[in-house]
């Protein structure tokens, strides 16, 4: 039985760990000669049953290596369609609904379109990067790929300590900020603001920030916006405050996000195993194809 470049490849890329085993088959293959205890030239020549038993198991190594390629092509197609979905829909976004979702004055850009659109870029760069460096076997794609998916991994790791760390501050912050934006409610060049703050009074039953007087200071008067009453029509936060809701958002919008806790948490945890998976097939391809390149070089 003939031993073709081919399997010897397979051979190498299955076994990186044996590469003694596999030098020996291709020598036996080339030379004919004893090249191994126990493995003769008659061995070589006829393919005598520790050479079938030895390709046997490269080429089932090899199953394993093609079926991890395969595996973290598909598992990167799908990285990239979601970041493609996502980028659409935040390209959506901002061209029907302007700055939607703005709520804070200090960071106006940080609206619901542009973070989709930024995170939606990323997850397709780093799933192209990891499609096309399975595909080709390439080194420095593969090392892109892991260096910033564990970038990203890492980056994700310390915000929710240190969220978890500074949590007081943090409301604080986060209310005094809603606070301040509400001065610009209303006003021209603020309409994502000011129909994010209308759908978040309407949809959680809520008024201002920490309390419905908060739009006071707005207003200068005794006044809420529309969005504020119990019953929707026009100037209806005019009347009388009896006929408002009383309920501050902020704590309103907390307590959704712990109602929904456990599925905050799946969605994490499937993310991060994602991310580890990630990792792990493309460090396991660079590794392999540095082996390849190492003998051959």
């Amino acid at each position: 039985m003939g031993l073709r470049d081919s399997d010897w490849l397979r051979c190498l890329v299955g076994r990186g760990q044996n590469m003694n085993d596999c030098f020996s088959i291709l020598r036996c293959r080339v030379e004919g000669t004893v090249t191994k205890e126990g493995w003769g030239a008659r061995d070589c020549a006829c393919g005598g049953e520790s050479i079938r038993a030895e390709l046997r198991r490269c080429r089932m190594a090899e199953g394993c290596v093609m079926a991890l390629r395969y595996g973290m092509v598909f598992f990167n197609l799908l990285f990239w369609l979601g970041g493609c979905g996502i980028l659409g829909v935040g390209v959506w976004l901002s061209v029907t609904q302007g700055n939607f979702a703005t709520l804070s004055s200090s960071l106006p850009s940080l609206s619901a379109a542009n973070l989709l659109i930024a995170v939606g870029t990323i997850i397709m760069v780093i799933g192209c990067l990891g499609c096309v460096g399975a595909v080709k076997e390439s080194r420095p794609i593969l090392l892109t790929f892991f260096i910033l998916l564990l970038l990203i991994f890492v980056l994700e790791i310390l915000s929710i300590m240190l969220f978890f760390i500074y949590q007081d501050k943090i409301d604080h912050y986060a209310q005094r900020d809603l606070k301040k934006g509400l001065q610009l409610f209303g006003t021209e060049g603020n309409v994502g603001l000011t129909n994010a703050w209308m759908i978040v009074q309407t949809d959680f039953r809520c008024c201002g920030v920490t309390n419905h007087t908060d739009w006071f200071e707005v207003y200068n008067a005794t006044r809420v916006p529309d969005s504020c009453c119990l019953e929707y029509s026009d100037n209806c936060g005019l009347d009388n405050p009896g006929t408002w809701w009383t309920a501050p958002c902020y704590e309103r919008v907390k307590d959704w996000l712990n109602e929904n806790l456990v599925a905050l948490w799946i969605f994490a945890l499937c993310t991060a195993l994602t991310q580890i998976l990630g990792l792990v097939f493309s460090m396991t391809m660079f590794c392999q194809a540095v082996k390849v390149e190492t003998f051959y070089a």
